[in-house]
């Protein structure tokens, strides 16, 4: 009996967590989905780029933290560049002057570096607005808005300036995907448990990405110490040329 009355009340919880998903679901595809189908269709190319641009370069910093909590001290500096030249010469990150320069965009987000410290992803789970998550990158997330240059300005036009990247941030990653969501939507049984498969399959390649170089680089072999030519009468190691001079002195 109380097997069953359990068997019950997991079927209750899973009922009332579908309800609730589809609710989210529902209000996320209704509110976001309007406004960047409107953003895709009445905002022109140049316009989309520009804004493209300005949110990549609020982004760099925290790139570059996150390319330094990863050990990537490469990329590090790369963003760090590409934040200098695009802010200076790039008019405030509208024109991406560093790609022309040999200096390609790239992402590294606070979510990754977590997982690459170990972290586990935890339960996929459906933010609104933000789309499909897991508490991990839920986290690092809260963490990258944290790092946003315009945050540590102060007042209301950085505040403003802040809330209106991160709309149009928000805005800019769903329009990139419109046709991508619709497809699966249309083309699945179950779009939940398909959106689920599809986000975790993308999220496990940028961090298996992240991982390789430092796998690489773990993997290489160390030089071998070289070691000291032969004294006179003795051989000389198997594999070496035996350069000493003998002595002739009587």
């Amino acid at each position: 009996m109380q097997r069953l009355i359990g068997e019950g009340r997991e079927r209750g919880k899973r009922a009332v967590a579908a309800a609730a998903l589809g609710i989210i679901l529902g209000c996320f595809r209704c509110a976001s989905k309007p406004v960047a189908q409107a953003y895709v269709d009445h905002v022109p190319d140049a316009v989309q780029h520009g804004v493209r641009n300005i949110v990549q370069n609020l982004k760099e910093p925290a790139i570059a933290v996150n390319d330094l909590l990863q050990g990537n001290v490469k990329k590090a500096w790369q963003s760090v560049q590409r934040l200098a030249v695009n802010t200076t010469v790039g008019a405030a990150g509208v024109v991406d002057v560093a790609k022309k320069l040999g200096l390609p965009p790239h992402n590294a987000d606070f979510g990754e570096t977590l997982a690459v410290w170990g972290v586990k992803e935890g339960p996929f789970v459906e933010l609104p607005l933000f789309g499909p998550s897991n508490p991990r990158d839920a986290i690092g997330a809260v963490v990258d808005l944290a790092m946003n240059p315009l945050t540590f300005v102060g007042g209301p036009p950085a505040t403003y300036a802040a809330v209106a990247a991160g709309s149009a941030d928000v805005v800019e990653t769903r329009a990139q995907h419109l046709k991508d969501l619709d497809d699966l939507e249309r083309n699945s049984l179950d779009y939940y448990a398909e959106l689920r498969s599809v986000y975790r399959q993308h999220r496990d390649a940028e961090i298996a990405a992240v991982k390789a170089p430092a796998e690489q680089q773990a993997q290489q072999p160390q030089p071998q110490p070289s070691q000291p030519p032969p004294q006179q009468g003795q051989q000389p190691v198997q594999g070496r040329v035996d350069l000493t001079y003998p002595d002739n002195k009587p």
